[in-house]
């Protein structure tokens, strides 16, 4: 992939295979830089690609993170888990995490 590992094809392809190897409804990848070393000018430590697999279909988004590697750890957790609870709840309300 021309794209590196922290892409957002790469996180389609991840979830992708994520629910056909489960045989889930709902899935959820994720790829990042988590530092404290790795990033680049393109992509700083920080950068995090989601995807989230559901009957609507498989929604992708970028986040940048600050702090160290715990805090874009649970971060990105966090933002998996209210993405994949808005997929489940059919939610269409755009919150302010969700920019």
């Amino acid at each position: 992939m021309d794209q590196g590992a922290v892409s957002e094809a790469v996180v389609t392809a991840m979830v992708k295979g994520a629910a056909q190897a489960a045989k889930a409804d709902y899935a959820v990848a994720i790829s990042g830089i988590a530092g404290p070393s790795g990033g680049s000018p393109t992509k700083p430590v920080g950068t995090v690609w989601f995807a989230i697999l559901g009957p609507q279909g498989i929604r992708s988004l970028k986040h940048q993170f600050a702090g160290d590697r715990e805090a874009v750890r649970e971060q990105s957790v966090q933002i998996s888990l209210q993405e994949l609870l808005h997929q489940v709840s059919e939610c269409t309300t755009v919150h302010p995490y969700s920019n």
